[in-house]
């Protein structure tokens, strides 16, 4: 595993979703860390430098061309996000 500081490759997991008949491949740094608490009127996205790569790369597949209104990644507790996380859903809108 590789801190991304070189030129070495960084380590990933890559999960492919079908969203209305388009696969959009969503790519994890091995070593991420990201945890989402509700502060009650805020919420705290803490992560690592990892985990910060791979929640800017989720947001570039979503914003890619092509990528029809309304696709989606749900992040969970356990499932993309550190244990005790609240949900985090990451949608493209392009509706005004």
């Amino acid at each position: 595993m590789t801190s991304g500081t070189g030129s070495a490759p960084i380590e990933s997991t890559h999960v492919t979703a079908a969203v209305e008949g388009t696969g959009l491949r969503f790519s994890w740094d091995a070593d991420a860390r990201i945890e989402v608490r509700n502060l009650g009127a805020e919420v705290v996205i803490e992560a690592n430098a990892a985990g910060l790569r791979t929640l800017a790369g989720h947001l570039l597949v979503l914003a890619g061309e092509g990528v029809p209104d309304g696709a989606h990644l749900h992040l969970e507790d356990s499932n993309g996000l550190e244990e005790g996380s609240v949900g985090l859903v990451l949608e493209r809108s392009d509706e005004e």
